[in-house]
């Protein structure tokens, strides 16, 4: 299993200087390859529907695929003698980035999913470079041993997993400074709780008056990080946009910006991170719904729902989970909120109504509250969860749950 660990790095004026040239030299590589790969794409294709009977046919030209763009770099350090102080590998992984790009845009992904045309990087938006292999022991103390780059200082938090061993290390320069990404080969990964607790699940549902509540009525509180700053937001903004385009004023503003922008993700971050150790160390197993968060961020509730991210944190509630042997459980989100927790009748609801209440059998409750129950009843029906209440059921070890009743006959 592959995890990552990242700190902050400590380069020195001259280190920092030849960070900042390798990334503007990678930029300028990375645009010329891509424009290579878009100048073929457009020489050797011809729309069938718009073809016409007559027509020029151009010699064409072959594909610039990973393995030739590969070997032109030799021919590249002859031609511009400044490539030959980048590390080969270095400069090679470049050349992976354009291939994966251009290939997500003509293949698409494992799902079939196509992404857009590939654009042409400013040299403010390439930020990262990466060393494919290091050597084992790069990393003593404080001190980490680049290629080329020397003996850099790293700001060492945490101490990194006994048994891992380093694959690949990732340079990135953002608002506030430089950042060390370690990809970590792990291979004592713990298997999922085959015994766990079948009074130790809960169902949560995320939302925008309450972060998130759980099946019992636990709530918490939405921390509303970006709203709280939009003020000041709006301030740094506005001496961005006063300053003239390419001055040293308007560059300095823009990394102000960038700086405020980072504090305000590095606090949601930090939000998630707690939550979700918080869920994991009061249960074994989880039930969240499979949320479509694309579709809700275009819609007029786009603000709060990318300032709640619930993206991001269901993605580190799973990660956390899985290190640690638990178990998260996505179910289907259909109806979550209309169906009545205790006797299934649906009961429809507005948005703005918060409050359930059945007239079929009397139940009433919260909202939020009503819908983390379905989906914790919904989770039962997984099989790991099912085989093990089943057999907890016939043992007569513990009491089975009256939520569970329906599920398991």
């Amino acid at each position: 299993m592959r995890i990552s660990y990242q700190y902050r790095l400590r380069p020195t004026k001259l280190q920092a200087i030849e960070i900042d040239r390798w990334l503007s030299m990678m930029c300028s590589q990375y645009n010329y390859l891509l424009a290579d790969r878009c100048n073929w794409y457009e020489q050797n294709r011809s729309p069938i529907n718009a073809c016409p009977l007559v027509c020029h046919l151009p010699q064409l030209r072959d594909n610039p695929d990973y393995y030739s763009q590969k070997k032109t770099l030799p021919q590249l350090k002859k031609t511009h003698p400044w490539y030959a102080e980048i590390y080969s590998q270095v400069l090679q992984d470049v050349v992976k980035r354009v291939k994966v790009t251009f290939d997500s845009f003509l293949k698409g992904d494992s799902n079939g999913k196509r992404s857009g045309r590939p654009r042409f990087k400013p040299r403010s938006r390439y930020r990262t470079f990466t060393y494919p292999q290091v050597k084992s022991g790069c990393l003593q103390n404080n001190l980490i041993n680049l290629p080329m780059l020397g003996k850099v200082k790293v700001v060492l938090h945490r101490d990194l997993p006994d048994g891992c061993k380093i694959k690949t290390v990732s340079l990135t320069k953002k608002a506030d400074g430089y950042y060390l990404t370690l990809s970590l080969e792990d291979s004592t990964v713990p298997e999922i709780k085959a015994d766990f607790n079948p009074h130790k699940i809960t169902g949560i549902d995320v939302g925008l008056k309450e972060f998130l509540t759980t099946s019992e009525g636990e709530t918490v509180a939405i921390p509303q990080h970006y709203r709280k700053t939009q003020k000041r937001l709006r301030t740094i903004q506005k001496r961005v946009s006063r300053r003239k385009k390419g001055s040293n004023r308007r560059q300095k503003a823009v990394k102000q910006l960038g700086k405020y922008h980072k504090k305000i993700a590095d606090k949601r971050k930090d939000f998630h991170f707690k939550t979700a150790n918080a869920l994991l160390k009061k249960y074994d197993v989880i039930a969240v719904e499979g949320l479509n968060v694309k579709g809700l961020a275009r819609t007029r509730l786009a603000k709060s729902v990318l300032d709640a991210g619930w993206s991001n944190f269901l993605s580190i509630l799973t990660n956390k989970a899985v290190n640690a042997g638990l178990l998260v459980v996505t179910v289907c989100a259909y109806n979550t909120s209309q169906d009545c927790s205790s006797c299934g009748e649906k009961v429809p609801k507005k948005l703005h109504e918060r409050w359930h209440d059945c007239s079929h059998c009397g139940c009433g409750l919260d909202r939020d509250h009503n819908a983390a129950i379905n989906i914790k009843n919904r989770a039962v029906g997984h099989p790991v969860l099912k085989a093990q209440l089943m057999s907890e059921a016939i043992a007569g070890v513990s009491e089975k749950p009256t939520s569970y009743s329906t599920q398991l006959v």
